[in-house]
């Protein structure tokens, strides 16, 4: 890395650094009811939905209403947005005319913004209209957020709370993620990406000449679109010249704070944040890559204050800056060295092919680990024109859970499961009975935090061993062989961890790929969800442990390497032979020339 990427990178993680301690406190104060400097403004507004909603904060709930509240406020928004998508072509702001999505393709983008996902198996300049973008996607974009957020606060209850089944209240919870902690955050960082270029507006698509005509090649159809063949079997082209384009508009900032903020992913644009429209200057991209870490980050602050002992919460953070460092240097460093094969044809260099070199290399790197190491998902490179050990890297990191730093909320309640069973793990090896917090880790807390870690990774295997097999999923892949297997792994892997990345050169927009994508996301998001709120319940109805002499301490740096060699274990027994069969061996085929 030269000086400028040494400088912006340090600068960039001493900002986080800085943010996580008061915005964490910040958090902490919200979810414990304290009286916050915008509680002025904002109680009245929380009071007011209560009263609308019919909702007593004062209630509390046990982890079975609290999931069961969850998952019907997720079904009713999921129905809202299909039956929107639906009937897109008959709802208003839609002045480039777009029709209703298919049923299918309906199906999939509902479940992909309830669950937080945010996959998107069409170009959304092309398909979605302004009131797809801001009442079906952008609100989902909160709520689905605060969902997350809501079900880690329950399960962080769970193991300060002593011998009771309250959790606290799921309504609570999540209207004040919302009006708290998103809608103000996102609104200070709409005007300042408008501010760098970011559009916001709801004019119809601009039609403007270009300053040059161009002239190009493009392939001549039949009379039922398929591309003509010669003789030979080669493509029939036939020239053509293009003197004037048609530049999309938009409500893009409102939508790109969100997203970002919430983990959420997607993009306005098809290009997402590579597209200038999206992320048009080193400082939106600086700032786009803030806003993704900031709540994971913070909220593991947040859980050390909760739990009375902040040096928990620095040690899970410590254990997501290793991880998402390390991954850093790896993916800088392969793509730094790039192709051998490119560098055999007299081009030497760093593989810039498929990144937005505004940003520069090392900017394209963190923003890739960032959004793959949570469950954001939103890009400004296409994963799919990495080296195959850079693309194996967010690909890796996305299969480890989503925990470095993970989805708001989801993350760190997947990483607490990680830190059940490394407690599990360390007291069976020590003879004691393992504790973690203060609660005695038993058989019920083992099978929750395994259905939590394990779930996606089932559904990842499963479903990418199906692909594999059925043809139709197999004629969607743009390339074969080894980079063929790492676009399907990917998108499962990104679907069932509620990620929404994509490593692009697979047509996703199929009734295989939507429909068992579909399966993948809810099973990717609500088994690991109820299993959490479970543990809670269970960890909430049991008496608190004093440490002793013989008690495992978790807040040190020990246990944070020994949590960190877990999660590597876990992801390397689990995913190793696909990613061998995938990335690795296209990496070893390059070394060979191939």
């Amino acid at each position: 890395m030269n000086a400028y990427e040494w400088v912006e990178i340090t600068l960039f993680f001493v900002v986080l650094l800085a943010l996580i301690k008061p915005f964490g406190t910040y958090m902490a104060r919200v979810f414990q009811g304290e009286r916050t400097f915008l509680s002025p403004v904002v109680v009245p507004c929380e009071k007011l939905i209560y009263r609308l909603c019919g909702v007593n904060r004062d209630e509390e709930m046990g982890w079975k209403r609290y999931a069961w509240d969850m998952i019907l406020f997720n079904l009713v928004l999921f129905v809202a947005l299909f039956a929107m998508l639906l009937f897109q072509h008959l709802l208003p702001l839609n002045p480039q005319k777009f029709p209703a999505f298919t049923w299918p393709l309906a199906l999939n983008t509902a479940i992909s913004f309830v669950t937080n996902t945010n996959w998107q198996a069409y170009s959304g300049e092309t398909t979605a209209s302004y009131f797809t973008q801001m009442v079906g996607v952008a609100v989902h974009n909160f709520v689905s957020a605060a969902t997350g957020m809501a079900i880690v606060i329950a399960l962080v209850r769970g193991f300060v709370r002593r011998t009771t089944s309250l959790l606290g209240n799921f309504w609570v919870d999540m209207t004040r993620a919302t009006l708290y902690i998103l809608l103000p955050l996102s609104l200070v960082a709409a005007p300042v990406l408008v501010s760098q270029g970011v559009i916001q507006n709801v004019s119809a698509y601009k039609t403007v000449s270009l300053l040059q005509p161009a002239s190009y090649d493009k392939p001549k159809l039949d009379t039922r679109g398929n591309p003509l063949m010669d003789a030979k079997g080669n493509p029939v082209t036939e020239s053509d010249t293009v003197s004037e384009v048609t530049v999309p508009m938009g409500p893009v900032a409102s939508q790109e704070a969100i997203k970002e903020l919430g983990t959420n992913g997607g993009g306005f644009f098809n290009a997402n944040s590579a597209h200038p429209y999206e992320n048009p200057t080193p400082l939106s991209h600086f700032l786009e890559i803030l806003l993704i870490l900031l709540i994971p980050g913070s909220i593991t602050y947040t859980f050390g204050l909760m739990v009375g002992n902040t040096r928990q919460g620095w040690a899970l953070l410590g254990v997501m800056l290793l991880v998402l460092v390390g991954s850093f240097a790896v993916l800088q460093g392969a793509e730094v060295s790039g192709n051998l094969l490119v560098t055999r044809l007299g081009v030497h260099g760093a593989n810039l092919e498929g990144k937005e070199v505004r940003f520069g290399l090392a900017g394209t790197s963190l923003f890739e680990v960032a959004t793959t190491g949570t469950s954001c998902g939103a890009v400004s490179a296409m994963h799919d024109s990495l080296t195959p050990i850079g693309g194996m890297i967010p690909m890796s990191l996305i299969l480890l859970g989503e925990i470095i730093f993970g989805g708001v909320g989801s993350g760190l309640y997947t990483m607490l499961a990680f830190a059940v069973i490394a407690v599990f793990v360390a007291g069976l090896m020590i003879g004691r009975t393992p504790e973690y917090l203060g609660k005695k880790i038993e058989v019920r807390e083992m099978w929750m935090s395994i259905l939590t870690i394990l779930t996606a990774g089932i559904v990842v295997l499963v479903m990418s061993g199906i692909a594999m097999i059925t043809p139709s999923a197999v004629a969607s892949m743009a390339n074969p062989g080894a980079h063929g297997l790492s676009e399907v792994l990917y998108a499962f892997a990104s679907m069932a961890n509620n990620n929404g990345s994509a490593f692009a050169g697979l047509s996703a927009n199929t009734n295989f790929y939507n429909l068992l994508g579909s399966l993948a996301m809810i099973l990717g998001r609500y088994v690991p969800a109820v299993a959490v709120l479970a543990m809670a319940g269970s960890l909430a109805e049991k008496k608190y442990v004093p440490p002793s002499l013989g008690t495992l301490p978790t807040d040190k740096a020990p246990f944070a390497l020994w949590l960190t060699l877990v999660i590597l274990i876990v992801g390397a027994l689990t995913f190793f032979p696909a990613l061998s069969l995938g990335p690795i061996v296209e990496h070893l085929a390059m070394l060979g020339g191939n």
